[in-house]
């Protein structure tokens, strides 16, 4: 029965969704049919790195999710108004400039083309995967804006440009169909955290406004259910890798060759991990902090799912240990206090800040789908 609900309730966010918005007919066959789906489309499709049979329809058309290509923003004081402290954010912080996008913004439109300073950056998420990320929109000096195909591929957001409109793998950030295919995207450092979190980090950053252009029914999860570690994934068609729940929620760090994931239900025990992944020292945070955006039907009630941080431990010329005690964590060597965001906030090393290492918080069963090759993290 629990099955049966859950592809209830995706179902009848795919119907909101696309009640919102002006939809195209679409044949059943183009449900499969990758041809019929790019119908129309200026993609060059002999050129490509995956089986076109493997991108799917997801429900709403090309462009029926809007990407936010004029964002605004509001002051942090201003957010308050409408965002509460627990809700998740994705926090960027380049060149001195912090930004949150709103997962409650986020989760309608799943892609913001935007500027952080003269940096042009896209940052997305995939509700159906949990993935956010962040990228340089600009490649061999060329700047690209991109837009929501309406495909998934093993249920991942495919992102499409404009200038080409080659098609782009969001978690990944690859493009896999087009002229473009092959080139990958630079992924740039950001969390997800609560407001609270990003507001008491960065007191001067900014804040994604809801004044998109759109109306959607902001602060509102169409996808009510969908983060259950005993769920099913939505429109999967991968290959399950049986070392983890497909639902279990997993950080992820890649350096090179080198692929690691750290499953929720231990970082939420320990806290604080240390390890060493290709040469590079490393430490995960896991903090409470940021309710889940795929939980209750209104985000602010949903359950706590917390908040990660990944970051070189070497400040101040030593590398530091640390530890969990009393909700706060803390260096051996300084007892300096430790934020989400890896600044210290109390103690010898305040305001320091630690290099974040980039990172991803992701259902497991998309990040495996992609990197097959991944490590499980386990307890000694």
């Amino acid at each position: 029965m629990s099955s049966i609900r859950e592809v209830f309730s995706l179902v009848c966010a795919i119907v909101l969704m696309a009640l919102t918005i002006p939809t195209l007919p679409v044949k059943a066959r183009e449900l499969i049919e990758p041809q019929g789906a790019l119908a129309g489309w200026r993609t060059n499709r002999s050129k490509r790195s995956v089986d076109l049979a493997e991108l799917i329809r997801g429900g709403p058309p090309k462009d029926g999710i809007p990407a936010i290509d004029n964002p605004r923003v509001v002051s942090i004081a201003e957010a308050r108004r409408w965002l509460k402290p627990q809700e998740p954010v994705i926090s960027v912080d380049m060149a001195g400039e912090a930004r949150a996008y709103p997962l409650q913004i986020l989760i309608w439109h799943e892609i913001v083309n935007d500027r952080i300073g003269n940096a042009p950056v896209a940052v997305t998420f995939c509700p159906l995967c949990y993935s956010a990320q962040v990228f340089d929109r600009t490649v061999d000096g060329r700047e690209y804006s991109f837009g929501v195909s309406g495909l998934l591929r093993h249920s991942d957001l495919v992102m499409y440009d404009r200038q080409t409109e080659s098609l782009w793998q969001q978690l990944t950030g690859e493009a896999i169909v087009g002229d473009m295919t092959g080139t990958m995207l630079r992924s740039l450092p950001a969390q997800i955290i609560s407001f609270d979190q990003f507001a008491l980090a960065f007191p001067h950053g900014s804040v994604l406004s809801r004044t998109t252009g759109y109306a959607r029914a902001y602060g509102r999860n169409p996808y009510t259910g969908y983060d259950q570690i005993s769920g099913r994934p939505f429109m999967f068609r991968g290959k399950r890798d049986d070392r983890l729940a497909p639902m279990e929620k997993v950080t992820t760090i890649r350096l090179g060759p080198a692929v690691k994931a750290y499953p929720h239900t231990l970082t939420r025990k320990r806290r604080v991990i240390a390890d060493v992944i290709g040469g590079q020292p490393l430490v995960l945070f896991h903090l409470d902090g940021a309710v889940s955006a795929l939980d209750a039907s209104e985000i602010s009630a949903s359950r706590q799912a917390g908040s990660t941080g990944v970051f070189d431990p070497r400040a101040d010329g030593q590398t530091l240990s640390f530890r969990y005690e009393e909700g706060k964590i803390i260096d051996d060597q300084t007892g300096s206090v430790w934020d989400i965001s890896g600044r210290a906030v109390e103690g010898k090393l305040r305001d320091r800040r630690l290099t974040p290492i980039p990172h991803g918080d992701y259902f497991a069963f998309a990040w495996l789908a992609f990197m097959p090759q991944t490590e499980i993290y386990r307890l000694n």
